[in-house]
Order: C-alpha cells, then sequence, then structure tokens
C-alpha cells in the first residue's frame, strides 16, 4: 500500500480515538445504583413528564422528547424487573432448601435455622415489593407513552387540516412583515451566541484541538473521498468475482463513501468547536442537528451518483439511458441542498422560538422549492424517454412498482402545490418531505435489495467458488443450493420491502387510521342488520383482498416458475403442491378479509341458513367435484402429466386438475373436461402410473427356409442400436410359431414412455425392412390361390381320341 494512504488512514484514527476520547471520557469510580435507588429515579422521570404535560407543553418537538423518555423509562424498568428474577429464584431455592414452616404441634427447628427463614422470608418480601414496583413503573411508562403518542396523532390532524390565508394574498405576507424584527433579534441573540462560542474555541487552550480538526475535515472534504472511494474500488476489483455482485457492491461503496467522508468531516468540525463543552446546551443541540442533517444529504448525493453512475455507464443498476442519467444527474445534489437548507432552517426557527408566520411562510417556501425540483426531475425524466438516444437502443419497459411511483409523485407535486395555492402549507410541507423521504427510502431498498440478491447468488451458485465449496463440504445436490438460493433471495426481498414499508410510514406522525377518524364518526354508526358499516373496515378488507390475492398470484408464480422446478419433483407433484397452496391460500384471504370487514358467524348464520336447501340440492354435484379434485391432489392416482383411459373411450394425458374438473388433451390435440367425480367413481386406467415403461412389439412373418439364427442377430441388434429402447428391460426376438409357409419372429423392446412407442416403432420397422433387404432376406407374402376356368373340351377331338 502507497505511504500516503497509510499515513491519512492513520490520520483519520487517530482523529477518530481523540473524538470518541472527548466525547465519552467519564469520571471512574461511579457506583452502580441500587435497585430502590433506580426505581426512585424512573418515578421521579415518570413524575417530570405528567407534570410536562398538565403544564400544557404540547409542541411536537417537546412531545416527541417526552415520548423518548416514556420509552427509555419502561425499558430501564422492564430490564430492572428480568435482573431481579434471578434473585427470586435464588431466595426461592434457598427457602426450598430449608423445607415448610413446621405445623403448629410439631417439633420446633432450631433457632439458627428459624433466624435464617425470617432472614430470607423478609428478603423475599422485599424483593416481590420490588419486582411490583418495576412492574407498575412499565404499565405506568407504557400508558404514558400511549397517551403522548395520541395527543401527537391529535396534533398531526389539526395541524395538516390548519388553513392560512393563500400565498397570493396581502394578509399572508403582512404577518411575516409584522413579526420580522422580533425574529430578526431572537437570531442575532443565536449568532451572538455562536460567535461568542467560537471566539472561545480559538482561545489557545482550545485552538490546536480546533485546527487539527479543521485541517483533517478539510483533508477528507477535499480528497478523502476520492481516495476511500478508491481504495474501496480497488478492494472490490480485487476480491468480489466479477458480475452483477461486483457492480451492486461499487454502487454501494460509492454511497457509503459520500456518507463516511463527509459525515466525519462534519463531525470533526462539530468536535473542534465544542472540545471543551464551549457550546451552551440550545446551540449544541442545534449543531448536533446540523450534523445529522450533513449526514442526510451526503447520503442523498452519494445514493443519486450510485444509481445514476453518469461516468461510468457499466456500474449502472437502473434500467436508464445515458441521457437520462445525464439530464438527472443535478437533482440528486439539488434535493440534497434543498434539504439539507430546510432542516437547518426548520431546526433554527424551533431553536430560537419563531414566530408562526414566519414559520408558516418559510415552510411555504421550502415545499414550493422541493416540490418544484421533483416536479422538474419527473419533467426530465418523461422527456428523457421521449427523445432518442442513440447508444440506448430499444427503450426497456418500466416495472410496474416504478410506474405506481412516479405516477404517486406527480399526484404529490401537483396537489402539494394546490395546497400551498390555497393556503394549506401545513399539508404542502408534510407532502413535500414526504416525497423525498419516501424516494430516499425506495432508492435505499432498491439498491440493498441489488446488493443482497447478488450477494446471496454469488455464495449459494452452483457454478461459483461458494456454491462449489458448499456442495463438496455438505454433499448438497446442485438443484438443493439452487432452490435454498431462490428461496433465502425471496425472504430478504420480502423483509427489506416490509423495512421499507415500516420507514416511510415512520415519519407520518400517526397512522394512516388516523386520517379516517372523521368518516369513521360520520357513518360508524350504519348496520346492516347485525353487522356494522365501518369505513375504516370496509378500506382494510378490500385492501387485505387486494393485497391478498397479489401475493398469492405472486407466490403461486414463484412456487411454479422459479423454485419447484429447481427441486427433485416431478411436474405432477410441483402442479398438485401450487394447487393445494393456491387453495389454503385463497381460503386465508377470504378468512383474513372477513376479519377485517369484522364480521362475526353471528352476523352471516341467518344467510347460511336461507342458503342451506339450495346448497344441499343446487351445488350437490360442485361440491361432490370439488371434494373429488381434493382427493385427487392429495391421494394423487391421477396427476398432471399421467396418461389416463376412461372407460367412456376418453384417453389422453392430464393437462390440468382444477376446482370442479380436470382437462385431458386427447391424441388429436383436442381437450376434454371430465368432472373430477368420475375420476374417482369410475374405473381410470392409468397407463404412466408408477413411471410404467412403453413396449413396442414387430411381428415378422419370414419363408421357412430363412436363416432363423441370422435374422435373430440382425433385428436383436437394430432393437439395441436405437437411441430410444432401454437397456434395462432387455430387447428379445423369439421365435413365436411356424407354419406349413412360414416362421413368425416376435420382436420386443422397451421404452421410457408408453408416449415414445409410435415413434420408435416406425423408426425400427423401416431400419428393419432396410437391413433386410439389404441382406436379401426377403419376408414372406401371403399365399394367394389362382382359380382358372378351361373351355370345355371339344367332342370331335374327344372321339378321336
Amino acid at each position: 500500500m502507497p505511504a500516503f494512504p497509510r499515513l491519512l488512514l492513520t490520520l483519520l484514527l487517530i482523529f477518530g480515538a481523540a473524538t470518541l476520547h472527548a466525547q465519552d471520557s467519564n469520571p471512574p469510580g461511579a457506583s452502580a445504583a441500587s435497585p430502590a435507588q433506580t426505581m426512585d429515579q424512573l418515578s421521579n422521570q415518570l413524575d417530570d413528564i405528567k407534570a410536562a404535560l398538565r403544564k400544557g407543553d404540547e409542541a411536537d418537538q417537546s412531545l416527541a422528547d417526552l415520548r423518548s423518555t416514556a420509552l427509555a423509562v419502561q425499558d430501564q424498568s422492564r430490564q430492572l424487573t428480568a435482573s431481579l428474577a434471578p434473585q427470586m429464584t435464588a431466595l426461592q431455592a434457598q427457602l426450598a432448601v430449608l423445607g415448610p414452616t413446621p405445623a403448629k404441634g410439631a417439633p420446633a427447628e432450631a433457632p439458627e435455622v428459624a433466624a435464617q427463614r425470617r432472614k430470607l422470608d423478609k428478603a423475599q418480601a422485599d424483593l416481590d415489593a420490588q419486582i411490583k414496583q418495576s412492574q407498575l413503573l412499565n404499565q405506568n411508562a407504557m400508558q404514558l407513552a400511549a397517551q403522548i403518542t395520541g395527543l401527537r396523532n391529535d396534533q398531526f390532524q389539526a395541524r395538516l387540516a390548519s388553513r392560512t390565508p393563500t400565498p397570493f394574498s396581502r394578509a399572508f405576507w403582512a404577518g411575516p412583515a409584522r413579526t420580522f424584527p422580533d425574529d430578526l433579534v431572537r437570531l442575532k441573540r443565536l449568532g451572538t451566541r455562536f460567535t461568542g462560542a467560537v471566539s472561545e474555541a480559538w482561545q489557545p487552550p482550545n485552538r490546536q484541538p480546533l485546527l487539527w480538526c479543521l485541517a483533517a475535515a478539510v483533508l477528507l472534504l477535499a480528497g478523502g473521498r476520492w481516495l476511500l472511494e478508491r481504495l474501496l474500488l480497488a478492494l472490490a476489483a480485487r476480491h468480489v468475482p466479477d458480475g452483477h455482485l461486483r457492480r451492486s457492491a461499487m454502487a454501494t461503496a460509492v454511497a457509503l463513501t459520500a456518507v463516511l467522508t463527509t459525515g466525519l468531516a462534519a463531525q470533526l468540525a462539530y468536535t473542534g468547536l465544542n472540545w471543551n463543552d464551549v457550546l451552551d446546551d440550545d446551540t449544541q443541540n442545534l449543531m448536533t442537528a446540523m450534523v445529522r442533517l450533513v449526514c442526510l444529504a451526503a447520503f442523498i448525493t452519494g445514493l443519486g451518483r450510485a444509481l445514476l453512475s453518469v461516468r461510468r455507464p457499466s456500474w449502472r443498476l437502473p434500467a436508464l439511458s445515458d441521457l437520462t442519467a445525464q439530464w438527472l444527474r443535478p437533482f440528486p445534489w439539488l434535493l440534497a441542498a434543498a434539504a439539507l437548507l430546510a432542516g437547518m432552517v426548520e431546526r433554527t426557527t424551533r431553536t430560537i422560538g419563531t414566530s408562526l408566520p414566519a414559520t408558516v411562510a418559510t415552510r411555504g417556501l421550502f415545499a414550493l422549492l422541493i416540490s418544484g425540483l421533483i416536479g422538474a426531475a419527473l419533467w426530465r425524466l418523461r422527456r428523457s424517454r421521449s427523445e432518442p438516444d442513440r447508444d440506448a437502443g430499444e427503450a426497456v419497459p418500466r416495472p410496474v412498482w416504478v410506474s405506481l411511483l412516479v405516477v404517486a409523485a406527480s399526484l404529490g407535486v401537483v396537489v402539494s402545490g394546490l395546497c400551498v395555492a390555497t393556503g394549506y402549507i401545513a399539508m404542502a410541507f408534510f407532502l413535500a418531505r414526504q416525497m423525498l423521504w419516501v424516494g430516499l427510502i425506495f432508492a435505499t431498498t432498491y439498491l440493498l435489495v441489488h446488493l443482497l440478491t447478488d450477494l446471496i447468488n454469488t455464495l449459494l451458485s452452483p457454478r461459483g467458488r461458494g456454491g462449489q465449496r458448499l456442495q463438496a463440504s455438505l454433499a448438497l445436490p446442485s438443484h438443493k443450493l439452487e432452490q435454498a438460493n431462490v428461496l433465502l433471495v425471496g425472504i430478504v426481498r420480502v423483509g427489506l420491502v416490509l423495512v421499507a414499508l415500516a420507514t416511510v410510514l415512520t415519519p407520518f406522525g400517526a397512522g394512516p387510521g388516523d386520517l379516517l377518524v372523521s368518516a369513521r364518526q360520520t357513518l360508524g354508526n350504519l348496520k346492516l342488520g347485525e353487522l356494522a358499516i365501518n369505513p375504516a373496515s370496509i378500506i382494510t378488507a378490500v385492501l387485505v383482498l387486494l393485497a391478498g390475492v397479489l401475493v398469492l398470484r405472486v407466490l403461486k408464480r414463484w412456487l411454479r416458475e422459479q423454485l419447484l422446478p429447481k427441486s427433485a419433483m416431478d411436474r405432477g407433484m410441483q402442479e398438485s403442491i401450487t394447487t393445494l397452496l393456491g387453495y389454503l391460500g385463497g381460503l386465508l384471504v377470504v378468512v383474513l378479509t372477513l376479519a377485517a370487514l369484522q364480521v362475526d358467524l353471528k352476523s352471516i348464520a341467518w344467510i347460511v341458513s336461507a342458503l342451506s336447501v339450495g346448497i344441499g340440492f343446487g351445488l350437490q354435484a360442485i361440491v361432490q367435484n370439488f371434494i373429488s379434485g381434493l382427493i385427487l391432489l392429495v391421494e394423487r392416482p391421477v396427476k398432471v402429466g399421467d396418461w389416463v383411459s376412461l372407460s367412456s373411450d376418453v384417453e389422453g394425458d392430464i393437462r390440468r386438475i382444477n376446482v370442479r374438473a380436470t382437462e385431458i388433451q386427447m391424441w388429436d390435440r383436442s381437450t376434454v373436461i371430465v368432472p373430477n367425480s368420475q375420476l374417482i367413481t369410475q374405473n381410470v386406467r392409468n397407463v404412466t402410473q408408477a413411471n410404467a415403461l412403453g413396449r413396442v412389439q414387430i411381428k415378422l412373418p419370414m419363408p421357412l427356409d430363412t436363416n432363423a439364427g441370422k435374422v435373430r442377430e440382425l433385428v436383436l441388434g437394430i432393437l439395441r442400436a436405437h437411441q430410444g429402447t432401454l437397456a434395462t428391460p432387455a430387447p428379445y426376438v423369439q421365435l413365436e410359431n411356424v407354419t406349413a409357409g412360414a416362421m413368425t419372429f416376435n420382436c420386443v423392446a422397451y421404452v421410457g414412455s408408453p408416449r415414445e412407442v409410435g415413434g420408435v416403432k416406425s423408426d425400427l420397422l423401416f431400419e428393419i425392412l432396410e437391413r433386410l433387404r439389404s441382406e436379401k432376406l426377403p419376408m414372406s407374402s401371403p399365399q394367394s390361390m389362382l382359380v382358372r376356368t378351361l373351355p370345355p373340351l371339344d367332342e370331335s377331338i374327344d372321339g378321336q381320341g
């Protein structure tokens, strides 16, 4: 490794260690608090939270801090309960050794034993009281956290529904103009405090650490990212196999490098400025938030560079043309700058307590800025797809989820602009922030899906080094390894999508069901008999039904096309498993839909009673065929791919076993639909049951003067040489019959399936006839009798004779 990169990495490690030492150094010798003291502290924290709620301190950030404190108390109380449980077990074991207390009239136990028993009983009572108190603290903290969550949800709904004058009116700008002098004074106070902190940090005790940290930050920003990116790319090129994994690994390295270098540079600058705690609490919290915002902005830019890959198109993961990537290149930087600026202004206004009109105005401006940038990116994306690209060739079709995301973003841009125009500034700012957040989460999930999928495919591929090592060490067949590969990739993708959805819903401040509160209050009292009509339940049931059907279809397709074909099961078994899982999945979707509708069995009892007669008579045949279909799938007397023959002159291959009937393809390529009950109640001849072989039989009549041994050897050689005949059972040639005019040879060979008999028999007949003709061995022809009528004899000639 060159000397300069090694020196730079050494400096980074030294500065990182110094930063950790400056931040995490605590005075040693601090004794751990007893359980009673810990519970007193936790109880005091809960009392402080209750007092803050009674004072009406219900700002969004204050409520978030109070909720975090309540959750921390809940976690500590749970840990305290878990730590006291082993002590209770030990005390109970000691009491068990002493045995039960002597009954009245029994001999008294020794004084030492009685004293020990009293001591253990008292310790057990005290410990039991502490456990109950910690459990009570856990319950109180959980209730307070739920209460604070409800308050935040209420505030969230009220804030979204709040309306201000439209920005096109004078009244909207009158408020910020009126409060501008006071806001400017607050901002100057913050600037004065920050300037004083900088001046104090520049003093001799703090100047040297500040200069070192600033120098390291400048080095990181100037060449650290370039050097670290080159180092990671060199490692990837050397140790990562060529293919999809190298491409996704390089994209991930580019994204992480931007975050590491820029975030570390920001952390070093903050550490040098606050080396000896020269910042007050408000300024320190503000600077910490700024460091996090810088990391977020760096991640946005790094992720955009990694996905677009303008300079290296071969590294590009999305199916984007060079023209599209070039046109979208500035937007990650612009969106990162907008997010950083919006976060800094939001945090600053919260720190100095900016007036409400100024906050509303700044949020409206940033809503327009972020929505405008997203709209411009979508417009350029649409225009680039319509422009001809010389190097792209034919346009690649866009996935469905990408189209849905583009449509949702376009709709969000339009709605955000309309909200700003109509005065719903909070709603517009919320939509703009959520569009940026959702886009960031989906882009990160897209990168992680590609990285983990390529990593699993590389490690478990039978053609790769990792897969070959697994096969050699565990004695796994290749299809088992491919099956595990497909299964693990599916689990990872589903897990990442679920985590992404949960992360997307995190910053909402309230669940999606909270937006339906007003509709629930209006229509919640409507009923249909005993069934309550709840709008939220109906929407949830529809979503559950649609999601269940979609997931079921995707699961069946994945089983049929990816997982089961890589197993050792035959095609019929694969179809049976897929169909059975489809039935079970459909039943589960129906149950979940009814559960989402909150339908009770009592609510539909009258419907079942009214339809019982119709079900008993009208649906008897359908139910019979349905049950027969389940029997066919479970018992498997016939399966997909079998060649069956029914007593009704139906003979052919089974192509599909449905709920009601079975599809049988005839020899003329036509399809016969046979009810499943016929395959259960009638006689069915399964020609291919248990992998039955096909039998080719040829009878050859030969003249009596033919050399029988030569014919036997010739025909037997032809039967053995054909590629369609089997060596086991071996073919044979027998002399079946000898008559007055000919002898008959019976030639028999076996093939892999009865479906191959016709083709193989035709080939053998052609070959046998050709060889007999070349060997001058004629076959006997049927004897014919010629009857000729002679004319009558002349009488004169007869008399002369």
